[in-house]
């Protein structure tokens, strides 16, 4: 029986407004930079495929946000370079601290419809509910101004644990936090190796969320949170 569902952050309960290239082309407008955001979008994809994991295993807890800023700016810097325009900005960091920051608010992101109406009906059958997310920790404030925080009994981020999915060790960080067996747990996500390879391979059972793709549900493959209700756990 389930009694704690873990659940993917961006791509499965949020999701950025209009595209990463167009958020990211507002600010370096704003610079004098004016490059096409699809191409953006694109160079930022590309480089963030191949960026290494957002983990700091080692560091100390009050060294985290600026590794994660770090580690994003790097991603930027990558994008722009790609593009052939990082040395027209006057001063890339001052740019990215600024949309850096945009993204710690609600401006850039937009809850899925089926989120809310999902997680509800999850908490009135009683299954505690988790976040376990690759994200950083940005990820609290957003969870509160997207008015998700109170679904969650706990959150579990790879940038605290030093570990990121589909490793293992987040996965068990997690498990601990929600003090259950893994036999009680099922873990939901959009990513087929992070997420579902990632809980298959510790014997979680997993869901893949294609929220691109219409889909009748499969055994464990669904279009929205609520197909995964109705499917699962009605």
């Amino acid at each position: 029986m389930t009694k704690v569902i873990l659940l993917d952050a961006v791509g499965t309960l949020f999701g950025v407004r209009d595209s990463v290239g167009e958020i990211y082309q507002q600010f370096a407008s704003q610079w004098g930079v004016d490059v096409s955001p699809s191409a953006v979008n694109a160079a930022f994809f590309e480089s963030f495929k191949i960026a290494p994991p957002m983990a700091f295993p080692g560091v100390e807890s009050t060294k985290i946000p600026e590794q994660e800023f770090e580690w994003w700016c790097e991603v930027a810097t990558a994008t722009y370079k790609k593009l052939g325009v990082f040395e027209q900005f006057s001063d890339f960091r001052s740019f990215f601290r600024e949309l850096y920051n945009h993204f710690a608010t609600a401006a850039p992101w937009f809850v899925y419809p089926d989120v809310k109406p999902a997680l509800t009906k999850w908490r009135d059958r009683g299954i505690q509910l988790a976040v376990l997310s690759n994200f950083d920790s940005r990820l609290y404030p957003v969870l509160a101004v997207l008015k998700l925080a109170d679904f969650f009994d706990h959150v579990t981020i790879s940038t605290e644990v030093g570990a990121a999915k589909p490793d293992r060790k987040i996965f068990v960080a997690a498990l601990q936090k929600c003090g259950c067996a893994i036999e009680e747990v099922v873990h939901i996500g959009d990513s087929l190796t992070a997420d579902y390879k990632g809980a298959i391979n510790i014997g979680i059972k997993a869901f893949l969320l294609n929220r691109n793709t219409v889909l009748q549900p499969e055994e464990d493959h669904f279009a929205t949170l609520l197909d995964c209700f109705d499917y699962s756990f009605s």
